[in-house]
Order: structure tokens, then sequence, then C-alpha cells
């Protein structure tokens, strides 16, 4: 980090000085070394004086703080130097760098209007009382005024341009903000919905099943008929409140689906389309295909589906290997292909926050990076029912 000193510390050095500056020119203007340089009327002023000159430039250590009220009493003790016929070249600068403090605040009508108040007093009081008369100090009075202005606004200016970019990236970083966490909460609402097909097809299931066994039974257990009523009951109930649910997750318009929950069976038509994208895919699932969980199903085609877009988006001219297999009670994924990667840091990826979702949802996992023989990989461990193999 840049070091930077404190605004009160430049300010206080700032007044030490000119301060210094404005004794010294003063003293000197009072007794020039330079016969030429003496005028008629010339009055040495006493040393009281000059603490008058030195308060008006003493001031500007509060020019921060108090801006307009620094200008006024610098002016006005500059005015007071001026009135027993003292030279006040030096003293001039004290006022003048007021101005120039004033105009950088922004406020251009008022810096412009203090400025015309300078320029009228200064070049007033000093004609009408400098030895020098309308010569002199008198002459560059408008000069160091109009400097200051310039100054001030040009300040002022780049002030009020670098404000506009800071609140420019500022807002850009809150829209792009809301947008990820629109984007998250959008994904984690379908998984939502999608996990709740999954949940009341599976309820339905239950409800079925156990009218089928109640009907298929020749003279049932008491107990049993009366747990196959409960379960049958509660599978309703659930399946009941589970609709409900379900109207407010979708959203306006949007029908229940008709078809069925997408698994493994449906990768075939998956690679296809993303053949006709342009990115060939080589798929290599096992014969016959593995049992699972709807759930797990839909976590395991979604997963897919999403690194197979990934790789159409980032990957340019590539091709992908889709690799779905069995091993240790678990369900291994591995989508790989050959193109450039992604650039993009993980921490920007939606896409990928959205699979780990995902896989959390049935206790599973994700891993996804660039592949050390080029191109990227998606690897995903998803848990079998009872750790089949």
């Amino acid at each position: 980090m840049r070091w930077r000193p404190r605004p009160r510390l430049v300010d206080a050095a700032l007044a030490v000085v000119v301060t210094a500056l404005v004794v010294l020119g003063s003293v000197g203007e009072s007794y020039p070394s330079n016969p030429d340089d003496v005028v008629a009327g010339l009055v040495a002023p006493p040393w009281p004086a000059y603490l008058v000159a030195a308060a008006a430039a003493a001031v500007l250590g509060w020019r921060r703080r108090w801006p307009v009220a620094v200008w006024a009493v610098s002016l006005a003790l500059v005015v007071l130097y001026t009135i027993p016929g003292y030279v006040n070249g030096s003293a001039l600068i004290a006022p003048v760098l007021a101005v120039y403090t004033v105009t950088t605040l922004g406020r251009v009508r008022r810096a412009l209007l203090l400025a015309g108040i300078t320029v009228v007093v200064l070049m007033g009081s000093t004609m009408l009382f400098s030895p020098f008369g309308f010569g002199g100090p008198v002459t560059v009075i408008p000069f160091e005024v109009a400097v200051a202005l310039a100054a001030g606004l040009a300040v002022a200016s780049r002030r009020a341009y670098v404000a506009e970019i800071a609140d420019r990236a500022e807002r850009a970083e809150r829209t792009r903000e809301q947008e990820a966490r629109r984007r998250v909460d959008a994904e984690r609402l379908r998984i939502a919905r999608e996990l709740h097909d999954v949940v009341a097809h599976t309820m339905a299931t239950i409800s079925v099943q156990a009218a089928a066994a109640a009907h298929v039974l020749k003279d049932p257990p008491p107990e049993a008929a009366t747990a196959l009523a409960a379960i049958r009951a509660a599978s309703k109930d659930g399946l009941v409140e589970l609709r409900a649910i379900l109207r407010l997750l979708r959203t306006e318009g949007e029908a229940d689906p008709r078809h069925p929950t997408p698994g493994l069976a449906q990768l075939a038509t998956l690679a296809e389309r993303t053949r006709q994208a342009g990115v060939p895919v080589t798929l290599r699932l096992p014969t016959p295909l593995p049992e699972l969980p709807a759930a797990t199903e839909l976590v395991a085609y979604r997963i897919v589906q999403e690194s197979l877009t990934n790789t159409v988006k980032h990957a340019g001219r590539a091709r992908a290997t889709v690799t779905v297999d069995t091993r240790d009670g678990h369900l291994e994924l591995t989508v790989l292909d050959d193109g450039i990667g992604c650039t993009a840091p993980e921490t920007d990826g939606h896409g990928l926050l959205g699979m780990r979702e995902r896989a959390a949802s049935v206790r599973g996992s994700v891993e996804a990076g660039p592949d050390p023989a080029g191109g990227f990989r998606v690897h995903a461990r998803l848990p079998l029912p009872g750790g089949a193999r």
C-alpha cells in the first residue's frame, strides 16, 4: 500500500512554509537591498505588522475544514496589513491559496464569486494604500487569482472524474454480485423443483405398491393390513402436500412435467444434441445400466449436461468423452474434453457450484479443473444404494 500523509499534516506543513515565505518576503520588501527598488513613501512596518501578515498565511492550516472562513480571514488580514501603506506583494500569496482551496471543492459559481471579490478587494486596497499605487503588486493580482482559479477547477474536475469512475466500478460490482446471487438462487430453485419431482414420483410409487399389496394378499394378518393402509394413507397425504409445494416452486405459466425424469438412459440423446452443437462426444456406458434411485439418476444426468454445456461454451474446437462406471459402491462420472479449458476462476463458475450442490444433495462430490494432459476434466462420485458394485 502506498503511504499517503494525512490531510491535516499536509495543511499544517503548507501553512508553516507559506507563513515563512510571507514573513521573509515582507521583510525583504520593507528593506530592499537594491536602491532602485526604493520608492517614495515606503514605510518599514514594525514587528507586530509582520504578525498580521503571518496570521494571514497561518490560517491556511484550517483551509480544508473551513475553506470559506479561512479565505475571508486571510483576505481581511492582508487588507489590514496593506492599509498602513506597507508593501503587500508577498502577503498576497495567502488569500490566493485560499481561493484555490475553495475552488477545488467543485462549486464553480461560488468559486467565481469569491475570486472576483478577491481581485476587487486586493486591487482596490493596494492601489489606495500601497506606495506603488497603480504599479507593482497591483498588476499581478488578477493573474495570480486567475492561475489559482484555473488550477482549482482542474483539481475539482479530476476529483469529480475519479469519484465518478469509482462510483461506476462500485455499481458494476454490486450488479455482478446481485446477478451472481440471482443465478445461484435460480439454480437452487431449479434443483429443488427437480428433487421435488423425484420425491413426488417416489411417493406415488409407494402409494400404488401399497394398494397393490393390500389387493393381492389373501387374508393378511391384521397388523399387515393396518400397516399397508397406514402406508397408503401417509403416501397419499404426503403426495398432496408435495403437490401444494410444487405449485409454490413452479414459476407462473410453468406446467407440471409430462416427460420421464432424465437419467442415464437419456445420456445418448444428450450426447447427440451436443454433437449437433459442434462438439464430438464419445459415450462410454456400462452394460446394463446400473439401477439407481431417481434422485441419483437426475443428479448424474444434470452433471453430465452441465459439463457438456461448459465444453460447448468454453472449450473451443474440442472433443469430449463421457465415461460412466461403477466402482467401490459409487457411480463414477467423468467428462473430459481436449479443448482450451475454462479460463475463468473457479469461484466464478456458477455451473460448477450448481454441480457440487447437486452432488451434495445425494451425498456425492464433484471435482473440476484443468486436466494434466490438457483440456478440462469433471469427475463426479455418487454413492450407489446399499454400496452396490
